[in-house]
């Protein structure tokens, strides 16, 4: 895996980095466990993982060595924001992930005890609609055993319409190896 590190922050299309590397955006829920999955890919602490929900507010740009870029989306569903707060929110994302052209692909993250929601959807069919790839990574995998993992894979699998699930673990580190390696390949190197 290449050396990952923090390149910066940004809301505004013109303050984010200016790179010829494609990027992979990562999306879910507040509590759904990006940083800590940007962290194990990292090989170390370079995400801040808040013990209180809804802390990012800005996109936060990773570099993947030379590779691409990953770009960690606020987390969504987070009810103490406010109606203004909201909009702001929505006006980034959807201006990133359709403005952007370097934009490969988005990695979905949910807990894998969750359903898909209407939230998971809406992010998944706002993709497809602007024609970029989406795959799912369920989160918190190592609570789960080998027969529920598989169970919770097929079920979301239906729920999604969606081929790409994978199961991941950032306390074991299960699965992120080989979600990053699918990322790389299917959206970076071809």
């Amino acid at each position: 895996m290449p050396k990952m590190s923090f390149i910066k922050s940004a809301v505004k299309m013109k303050d984010f980095p200016v790179s010829p590397l494609k990027e992979v955006a990562l999306a879910g829920r507040s509590n759904a466990g990006k940083s800590s999955l940007i962290n194990v890919w990292a090989g170390g602490k370079v995400a801040k993982v808040s013990q209180s929900p809804g802390k990012t507010r800005l996109l936060n740009f990773f570099s993947m060595g030379d590779s691409y870029i990953i770009v960690d989306m606020p987390g969504y569903g987070y009810a103490s924001r406010g109606g203004d707060e909201l909009k702001t929110w929505r006006k980034m994302i959807e201006g990133y992930l359709t403005q952007r052209p370097q934009l490969a692909g988005l990695v979905l993250l949910m807990d894998m005890a969750r359903d898909w929601t209407r939230d998971e959807e809406l992010m998944a069919q706002f993709m497809m609609k602007n024609d970029l790839p989406v795959v799912i990574g369920l989160t918190k995998s190592d609570k789960f055993s080998k027969n529920d993992i598989k169970k919770a894979i097929e079920r979301i699998k239906q729920q999604s319409r969606l081929e790409d699930v994978f199961a991941v673990s950032s306390q074991t580190k299960s699965g992120c190896a080989e979600l990053e390696e699918f990322v790389y390949r299917a959206w970076i190197k071809k």
